[in-house]
C-alpha cells in the first residue's frame, strides 16, 4: 500500500471513530435528544386526542376489552429533552417524567389539531365543553352538610334481624 493510501484509510478511521465518540458523547452522556411521548390529558379541561380501540384488532393492546375506560383514551403529546427526563417509571404517580417544570426550554405540550390526528395515530379530538357536558361529573353528598343525601350503608341480616331505615342489606353470597 503507498503512503497516500495509507493517510486516506488513517483520515477515514480517525474520522468515523470521531464521529461515533462524538454521537456517544451527545446522546448517552449528555442525552441530548428530544423525547416525544403521548401523555394522559383531562377531557374535561383540555382539547385531547381520542385513541378508540379497533374492534377488528386481535393484537393486544389495540383490540376491544368491552371496558369504557381502557378502549378510550384522552391523551395529549409532550416533547421533552431527555437530560431533564427524570430516571423514574412514568406509570408512577411521583413520577413528572411527562411534566414540562416553568419556562423550562425544550420542553411543550401539544393538544390536538385537526391537522395532527392521523400523525398521532388518534381517531379525532374532543370539545372539553360538550365532554363536560355530555359526561357530568357525579360528585360523593355528606350528610353532614346537606340533610337531602342519604348515605346507604349495608347490613347483614343474618346477625341482626331488621335492616334499619336508610340501610340497604348486603348482597353478598355466604360462604358454607
Amino acid at each position: 500500500m503507498d503512503k497516500k493510501s495509507k493517510i486516506f484509510f488513517s483520515v477515514v478511521a480517525l474520522l468515523i471513530v470521531g464521529s461515533v465518540a462524538v454521537t456517544y458523547w451527545h446522546i448517552i452522556v449528555k442525552r441530548d435528544y428530544i423525547i416525544e411521548a403521548q401523555a394522559n390529558c383531562d377531557p374535561y379541561v383540555e382539547k385531547c386526542f381520542i385513541w378508540e380501540c379497533d374492534p377488528q384488532s386481535d393484537v393486544e393492546g389495540e383490540a376491544c376489552t368491552g371496558d369504557a375506560e381502557t378502549d378510550i383514551w384522552y391523551f395529549q403529546v409532550v416533547r421533552r429533552n431527555a437530560s431533564r427526563v427524570p430516571l423514574c417509571d412514568p406509570n408512577d404517580e411521583e413520577c413528572d417524567a411527562l411534566i414540562c417544570g416553568d419556562n423550562e426550554p425544550e420542553c411543550s405540550v401539544t393538544f390536538c389539531a385537526e391537522d395532527a390526528i392521523e400523525a398521532q395515530y388518534a381517531t379525532a379530538c374532543n370539545d372539553p365543553i360538550v365532554y363536560a357536558e355530555e359526561n357530568q361529573i357525579e360528585e360523593e353528598c355528606d350528610p353532614a352538610v346537606d340533610e337531602a343525601c342519604v348515605v346507604e350503608e349495608e347490613c347483614d341480616s343474618t346477625t341482626s334481624a331488621v335492616c334499619p331505615i336508610g340501610v340497604v342489606e348486603s348482597t353478598t353470597p355466604e360462604l358454607e
